[in-house]
């Protein structure tokens, strides 16, 4: 069985059953109002012949005078019978015509009407008195008209209704196929050349000359085309970094092991040896400990275990693991600001060692890392902010892409593998939450939002000793 079934087949059947419903419903409607017209006729021409016969019956008062009445009677009688007359009456001299058999069945139809059926035969009657005159007592003279072409031709009009309905429904529905292939036209095109569409070379869909409706899904689909094409030379700029990040280790393992077996080497150098080995092998770990913390985080995992803390204090905290590097920068933390939020503690050290380990690094040599907090409108803004003489070739929309280093040559690649950031923003964004990039003259600011369900007041940080200088 076919599931994808023509959007054009289902137009078209669409189409067909509208067509249909509105051929039923009009041919009701004609086949209603052609009954009602024909029986209308037959009840004008009924009246007319009782208007006809009954002021002259009225007359007559005489058995010689309703013989001569009964003589007008039988001339206005057609050959067929299709119209009949009876005079019913006590006395046999003024009686006329055959009455309907015992057994037929008279219905009302409006005064003085009745609708007679016996057998086959269908009748409308309209029977009245006329009042007694001179010998002649009180008579009922009846008109029947035979419905026998009334039925014929409400039949006929039926057939035809349901015949001309069938077509209609059929040219209806070819017509209909037709102008959805014809309007559906454009779309098979785009399907055509979206099929064509290769990932190492993703053209866009033409869109030219196409129908309003269409122009909004081109336009997005197009949107989405460079979206993954980004996305694309995203993926193949990190797997050659992944690769460059892997090899390097890699590379000075195997290398040192090499020579290290090339010939007999003391304990000394062999211990030497290992303990380089074990450097490289640690950074290894790291970056896949990073990269799979990375992938959790892209497969929408959320913060858990939170706890209210205050940012300042857990910055200093932070600080305190940073020590060597400040000393060997010659560089003082200032901290401004505090507020409390609810996170998990060890992401947002995690996220604050790094903020502050890349600005120690890229930062200038005896100038302080100030980080200031700041809450406002449900928002906690924790920004780091370092001068820097190496602006230039910084791009702050890619500072928080995966191995971005504003250094091509990557000189810093033994003390940073790049993820520092990244890994700052998928923090970031397990607390749903956001980072930002801004360069300023000399120096750029760093850092990230969390939300905050509800305003609590500022509460002072612990008192801690700093092992270092630093300025609050």
């Amino acid at each position: 069985m076919n599931r994808h079934r023509s959007i054009a087949a289902r137009l078209a059947a669409m189409f067909g059953l509208a067509a249909a419903f509105v051929f039923a419903i009009t041919g009701v409607v004609l086949y209603q109002v052609q009954c009602v017209e024909l029986e209308k006729r037959q009840l004008e021409e009924i009246h007319a012949r009782f208007d006809l016969a009954g002021p002259k019956a009225a007359a007559l008062g005489t058995a010689a005078q309703w013989e001569r009445f009964a003589a007008m009677l039988r001339s206005m009688t057609p050959a067929d019978r299709s119209v009949r007359y009876f005079v019913e009456s006590t006395d046999a001299r003024f009686r006329y015509g055959e009455p309907f058999p015992r057994e037929a069945e008279a219905t009302p139809r409006a005064p003085h009407v009745w609708a007679v059926e016996f057998g086959d035969n269908r009748f409308l009657m309209l029977k009245r008195s006329i009042p007694a005159l001179q010998d002649r007592p009180e008579v009922a003279l009846a008109v029947a008209v035979d419905q026998a072409p009334f039925f014929e031709t409400s039949r006929t009009l039926g057939i035809a209704l349901v015949v001309s309905s069938v077509l209609g429904v059929i040219a209806v529905s070819l017509l209909g196929w037709r102008i959805a292939k014809s309007g559906l036209a454009p779309i098979e095109r785009l399907s055509h050349h979206a099929s064509a569409l290769d990932p190492k070379q993703l053209e866009r869909l033409p869109d030219a000359n196409l129908p309003g409706e269409l122009y909004g899904l081109v336009h997005a689909f197009n949107g989405a085309l460079d979206k993954l094409e980004r996305a694309y030379q995203q993926l193949s700029a990190f797997n050659a970094d992944v690769a460059h990040e892997l090899r390097t280790p890699l590379g000075n393992v195997i290398g040192q092991t090499q020579v290290a077996l090339s010939r007999q080497r003391s304990t000394a150098e062999l211990e030497e040896i290992l303990q380089s080995n074990l450097e490289d092998l640690e950074r290894l770990s790291r970056i896949v400990i990073d990269m799979l913390f990375l992938a959790q985080s892209d497969r929408g995992a959320l913060a858990r275990d939170l706890v209210e803390v205050s940012v300042a204090y857990e910055v200093r905290r932070s600080a305190d693991f940073l020590d060597l590097l400040f000393e060997e920068a010659g560089s003082t933390l200032h901290v401004t600001g505090d507020a409390r939020v609810r996170v998990n503690v060890s992401l947002l050290q995690r996220a604050l060692t790094n903020l502050m380990s890349n600005a120690l690094q890229h930062g200038r040599p005896g100038r302080p890392v100030t980080v200031a907090i700041a809450q406002a409108a449900g928002s906690l803004t924790i920004t780091v902010r370092n001068e820097s003489d190496r602006l230039s070739a910084i791009q702050p929309s890619r500072l928080f892409d995966r191995f971005y280093r504003a250094d091509a040559a990557r000189s810093d690649s033994r003390q940073s593998h790049g993820l520092g950031l990244a890994i700052v923003k998928a923090i970031a964004t397990m607390h749903g939450g956001s980072v930002f990039a801004q360069v300023e003259p000399n120096a750029i600011r760093i850092g990230m939002t969390l939300p905050v369900s509800q305003p609590t007041p500022e509460a002072p940080a612990p008192a801690r000793p700093l092992a270092r200088p630093a300025a609050v």
